[in-house]
C-alpha cells in the first residue's frame, strides 16, 4: 500500500458515509398514504397598519411693534409787518391826544394728532393631506413543495 492509496481509501469511506446519510428510514420519517396524500403550503404576508402621530405644530399669533413716523404737515401763521416811512412834514388839523391804540389779532394753525385703527391685511391657515408613498421591506417565508423520488418511480406533475 503506497502513500497515495491511503488517501484513496479515506475518500471511499467518505462516499459510503454520504450514501448512508441519504438513505431514509421510511418507517419513521415519512407518513405513507394508501392512495391520496397532501401537504398544506403556507407563506407569510405583510400586515401593514397606518396610524397618525403628531410631528409638530404651527402657532399663529400677532406681535405689536412700534414704528416712529415723521409726517410733514403744512401750517400757516400770521406775521405782522411794521413799516415806517418818512412824511414831508405835511400840516394836519388833528391835535396831539392821549394814547392811540391799534389792536391787530395774530393767528397760527396748530397741529392736533390723533390715531385710529384700520385693517391692512389678513393671515389665514389651513391644513391639507398630502399622499406620499413609503417603501416597506421585510423578509417573508414561504413553504414550497419539493418532490423527491427514490428508486424506479413514475411521477406525473399536474401544475
Amino acid at each position: 500500500m503506497g502513500f497515495f492509496d491511503l488517501f484513496n481509501e479515506e475518500e471511499e469511506t467518505k462516499k459510503e458515509i454520504r450514501k448512508e446519510a441519504r438513505e431514509v428510514d421510511r418507517r419513521e420519517d415519512v407518513e405513507f398514504a394508501e392512495e391520496n396524500a397532501h401537504l398544506d403550503l403556507r407563506e407569510e404576508e405583510l400586515d401593514i397598519d397606518k396610524y397618525r402621530v403628531e410631528t409638530g405644530d404651527v402657532t399663529l399669533h400677532k406681535d405689536i411693534v412700534e414704528e416712529e413716523k415723521t409726517v410733514n404737515v403744512p401750517v400757516s401763521h400770521d406775521q405782522v409787518i411794521i413799516e415806517r416811512r418818512a412824511v414831508d412834514h405835511e400840516p394836519t388839523d388833528d391835535p396831539i391826544t392821549e394814547e392811540e391804540t391799534i389792536h391787530i389779532p395774530v393767528t397760527a394753525e396748530k397741529v392736533d394728532v390723533d390715531k385710529h385703527t384700520v385693517v391692512t391685511g389678513e393671515v389665514s391657515a389651513h391644513k391639507r393631506s398630502v399622499q406620499e408613498t413609503e417603501q416597506v421591506r421585510d423578509v417573508l417565508h414561504k413553504e414550497v413543495a419539493e418532490v423527491e423520488s427514490h428508486g424506479d418511480t413514475d411521477i406525473i406533475r399536474e401544475d
